[in-house]
C-alpha cells in the first residue's frame, strides 16, 4: 500500500483512497477503542466517529506517523465519551448480538485452529485481562493498550497522547504494576509460563 499516495489523494477528496486507508487501519483503531472503552458497541461507535473525524480533519495532517495520528483521534474520542459518562452515568448493559444474546468475545480474536476448550480458556483469560484494564484510570488504560497491545514504541505513544516520554514510561510502569496485582486473582487462567511470576 502506498500510504502517502493514498493520503495525498484522500486530501484531494478521493473517497476511494480514504476508504482504503480505513480498511488498512480499522482493526487497529477498533482494538484501541475496545481496550479503552471495554465494550464492543462503544468501540464500534468510537471507531466510526474517529474515521469520520479523520476524514474531516485530513487536511490538518502534516506528515509523520499516520497511525499515531489516527490513534490520537480515537483516543481523544474515547476520553470525551468517558468524561461524558462520568457526568451522566448510566447502567451498563452487557453487549448483545442481533439475536439478543450476550456477546462473550469479539469475533476478531477467534482462532479456528483452537479446540473448544482452548477457545473457552482464551476467552476467559481475555475477559479477565479486560476487566483488569477496565479497572485502570483512563490515562493508564490508553498507554497499556498502545504499548502492550498495539505494539507502538514510546515516541509514537508520546505523539498519540501529547505527553513527554517520561510521562509515557511512568504511566506504563504504574499501569503494569496495577495489572499484575489485579491478575493475581486470575492465576489459574494464566499460561503456566506466567504463573510463577504472579505467585511471587
Amino acid at each position: 500500500m502506498d500510504e502517502s499516495g493514498l493520503i495525498s489523494a484522500a486530501q484531494q477528496g478521493d473517497l476511494d483512497s480514504f476508504n482504503r486507508l480505513v480498511l488498512a487501519y480499522q482493526e487497529l483503531i477498533y482494538n484501541q477503542a475496545y481496550r479503552v472503552m471495554g465494550e464492543t458497541n462503544a468501540a464500534d461507535d468510537a471507531t466510526q466517529e474517529a474515521f469520520i473525524a479523520a476524514f474531516r480533519k485530513l487536511n490538518t495532517y502534516r506528515g509523520g506517523s499516520f497511525r499515531a495520528w489516527l490513534l490520537r483521534i480515537v483516543t481523544n474520542i474515547c476520553y470525551d465519551e468517558l468524561r461524558r459518562r462520568k457526568r451522566h452515568p448510566t447502567t451498563q448493559l452487557e453487549p448483545l448480538d442481533d439475536a439478543g444474546e450476550e456477546i462473550e468475545s469479539p469475533n476478531w480474536i477467534a482462532d479456528p485452529s483452537e479446540t473448544p476448550e482452548e477457545t473457552a480458556e482464551r476467552i476467559e483469560l481475555g475477559q479477565a485481562i479486560q476487566r483488569c484494564i477496565d479497572g485502570l484510570p483512563p490515562e493508564f488504560r490508553v498507554v497499556v493498550a498502545l504499548v502492550d497491545i498495539q505494539g507502538l514504541d514510546y515516541s509514537e505513544v508520546s505523539e498519540v497522547i501529547g505527553k513527554p516520554l517520561g510521562t509515557v514510561k511512568s504511566r506504563l510502569a504504574r499501569a503494569r504494576t496495577r495489572l499484575r496485582r489485579c491478575l493475581q486473582g486470575f492465576r489459574e487462567l494464566l499460561p503456566s509460563a506466567f504463573r510463577l511470576e504472579y505467585e511471587e
